[in-house]
């Protein structure tokens, strides 16, 4: 859920009728943004931002990484408008004086899943302990680097070390550098099982995907800010509002996303 804050900041109203049927403004009004966003969010963006961008009239360039590395450009001194990352590394942001206080809205969550290519046996993974059984049977297995600064690879190396596996499997595991890797490898059958984020069985083909089960489940929950260096602050306030309306939320929730 938004933080009161951000209701206050965005009085604009966010309501999906006021960003479809807003009148473009001129073009001493539009402004050019610059939107850093987590990798999993391809599968989305690409076709909602030209929905903003007819209806404002603003302009939106895009960057995509890992949350580690999103933050870390921020930390760094680079400056954009709008910037997603993990409600913790918002807070932390805000206090370091590179996100402005009380822009923080919350977009999307996703879960993680088991992928296996498209066609084979389905895994049984519908506990803990039958999601250990079917790692511990694999003859290969690819994961998230957690080096990468990913979601997907921190969340899944800790996972393993709680569920005491790591030293069981690290022979058979191949890391790779983002969540998508992890996808595109098992549907190419160079991995029998990955665990990666749901979204990214919307955008990689020939794969069939199965929830984690309670007790290993966890979301990685993308929240936007603005920087504190914009330049574009109300073009900025008008793109996080369309990114928490609810066409948008459709949108997202049909790619394998959740919304608050």
């Amino acid at each position: 859920m938004f933080k009161c804050s951000v209701a206050a900041i965005f009085a604009v109203g966010a309501t999906s009728s006021l960003l479809l049927g807003a009148a473009v403004p001129s073009l001493a009004q539009a402004a050019d943004i610059e939107l850093l966003g987590p990798v999993s969010l391809r599968v989305v963006l690409p076709s909602l931002l030209p929905q903003f961008e007819r209806s404002s009239g603003h302009k939106v360039k895009v960057g995509y990484a890992t949350l580690g590395a999103i933050a870390k450009r921020l930390l760094d001194g680079e400056i954009v408008d709008v910037a997603m990352v993990s409600p913790e590394q918002n807070e932390q942001l805000q206090k370091q004086g590179k996100l402005l206080e009380g822009s923080r809205a919350e977009v999307a969550s996703v879960g993680f899943t088991v992928f296996v290519k498209k066609g084979a046996p389905k895994p049984d993974v519908g506990s803990v302990d039958a999601l250990k059984r079917t790692l511990l049977a694999a003859t290969s297995i690819v994961l998230g680097d957690p080096a990468a600064g990913g979601g997907a690879g921190v969340y899944t190396a800790g996972l393993m070390e709680r569920l005491g596996l790591a030293a069981d499997i690290k022979s058979r595991t191949r890391l790779v550098k983002s969540g998508t890797e992890v996808a595109e490898a098992v549907a190419k059958g160079e991995a029998e099982i990955g665990i990666g984020v749901a979204s990214d069985a919307a955008i990689v083909p020939g794969l069939d995907a199965f929830a984690l089960p309670p007790g290993a489940q966890s979301y990685s929950v993308y929240v936007a800010g603005i920087s504190s260096g914009s330049k574009q602050i109300d073009a900025a306030k008008a793109l996080i509002v369309f990114l928490t309306a609810p066409a948008t939320k459709q949108v997202l929730k049909a790619n394998g996303f959740e919304t608050p």
